[in-house]
């Protein structure tokens, strides 16, 4: 199943990666960390507001390659009974947790700003989220799309009207994506909105971003799939 999780490896505590797909027998990890196959991993799952760190242990079974379509990363095959039936309830957990949210979606329906200040990369983001309002996706949802060249001009938009989730890009002229996000972060009217940072930075940003409080981090170039299953998760859209 397609499903962005937050994974954490027991001896880089610190820093977070991410799920690209996850199976009872298996997960798939967006990565830049080396690995060597039939290598023994340890890694924990978890998902802001919506899962505790759940641990399992694995054998690296495939390791893709950076390239320009998609990230590097390592395939990781679960052996264990007991890992199996967890990654089988993060499965049933998601599916339950989905049809659960059903009516949860506000009267008002929802609003997500994006920062970014590349026309290219705007116009994917827009498409997936139009697809997904049109109910091309899913059942059609309530959701409008805006957006902002930078820092400066979100927070204005932030501070004027309520918005459900912020995909923000990191480096930005005026006020990057660092500093938007700490002050979000600080405003109590703006902290408890959800944060999805994607940018081409390296681990130091990916650190950086989630120090300052973002939710989820994605690296460039991401998939259409990581960004529809991030917005649905963040929002608990079914």
């Amino acid at each position: 199943m397609p499903l962005v999780l937050r994974v954490r490896f027991p001896d880089q505590s610190r820093l977070a990666e991410v799920t690209e797909n996850l199976s009872r027998g298996g997960i798939f990890v967006q990565t830049d960390r080396s690995f060597t196959l039939g290598q023994q991993v340890g890694l924990a799952l978890s998902f802001p507001g919506l899962m505790d760190p759940v641990e399992v242990v694995g054998t690296v079974a495939w390791v893709r390659p950076v390239a320009p379509e998609a990230p590097a990363g390592v395939g990781i095959r679960v052996v264990r009974e007991q890992d199996r039936q967890r990654l089988g309830d993060i499965l049933s957990a998601s599916g339950q947790t989905r049809a659960s949210d059903r009516t949860a979606i506000p009267a008002e329906g929802y609003r997500v700003l994006i920062v970014e200040d590349n026309p290219h990369i705007i116009e994917m983001y827009s498409y997936v989220l139009k697809k997904l309002a049109s109910g091309e996706l899913a059942g059609q949802v309530p959701l409008e799309v805006h957006f902002s060249p930078d820092g400066h001009h979100a927070l204005q938009a932030l501070r004027s009207s309520r918005f459900s989730l912020v995909m923000t890009d990191l480096y930005m002229p005026v006020m990057d994506g660092f500093a938007l996000i700490e002050r979000i972060r600080a405003e109590e009217a703006l902290k408890s909105i959800p944060v999805v940072a994607i940018s081409a930075g390296g681990p130091e940003a990916r650190e950086r971003a989630m120090q300052l409080g973002v939710d989820i981090y994605l690296r460039k170039p991401v998939r259409f799939q990581e960004v529809l299953e991030t917005v649905k998760q963040l929002l608990h859209i079914p």
